[in-house]
């Protein structure tokens, strides 16, 4: 997340927004934990100054909310947060994948083929298990978001909203069980890529998105009971 301090305010506030944002992601931080700039300013040895800012960075990227009086903490999607999230989402993949296919040259079909076998080996080890998203250009979203062409497109995916995405899964799960499915989703928009199809490559991703919406908010209401 190279964006992560927009604001310009020193590397030492860049550095503590991007340790507490791969700690979110990866769970070591759930989602509700507090987030106290004394016990942070301690954590890191530092002036409460570069917390602040860092805090701020990541209210900025969805990460942490704040509320008054009571100050920072790791932030609860809710169910409309996730709509909300799938929708964007949908959109703008949507348009990446149409992009993609129109730009698709050698070095793209390079890239793509090989993510895909890495993937096949994965669920096939665990047929049962859930299509974990990777992180950078090793994931297929990532990529296809990349192969865009389309800086805008890129960062708002790669940098905004996949790291709100991370978090939402965290607190609510993976889908299992969607791993061999997803997978095939993958390959249909893939062959649709490298033919140069930007339409039936933009209609394929819509048509997973949805599906992983439909699977995902099918188990988000069961979580929430």
């Amino acid at each position: 997340m190279s964006g992560i301090d927009p604001q310009g305010h020193g590397s030492a506030s860049m550095k503590i927004a991007q340790e507490l944002a791969n700690d979110i992601m990866a769970g070591k931080l759930q989602p509700g934990d507090r987030l106290g700039e004394v016990v942070l300013a301690e954590r890191f040895d530092i002036s409460r100054g570069p917390v602040r800012e860092a805090l701020r960075s990541l209210v900025a990227l969805g990460l942490v909310t704040f509320t008054p009086n009571i100050g920072a903490s790791v932030r609860v999607m809710t169910a409309a947060d996730a709509k909300a999230l799938y929708e964007v989402r949908a959109a703008l993949e949507t348009e990446a994948a149409r992009l993609a296919a129109l730009n698709v040259d050698d070095s793209a079909k390079a890239a793509l083929q090989p993510l895909l076998d890495m993937d096949a080996h994965s669920v096939a080890s665990h047929p049962s298990g859930a299509y974990l998203q990777r992180s950078g250009d090793r994931d297929f979203h990532n990529l296809i978001a990349q192969l865009s062409g389309n800086e805008l497109i890129r960062r708002a995916l790669s940098e905004e909203l996949y790291p709100q995405l991370v978090l939402l899964r965290s607190q609510h799960k993976n889908v299992r069980g969607r791993g061999q499915v997803a997978l095939k989703e993958h390959q249909r928009i893939v062959e649709a890529i490298m033919e140069r199809d930007s339409e039936l490559a933009a209609l394929l991703m819509r048509r997973h998105l949805t599906a992983s919406w439909n699977a995902f908010s099918s188990q988000l209401e069961n979580n929430m009971e």
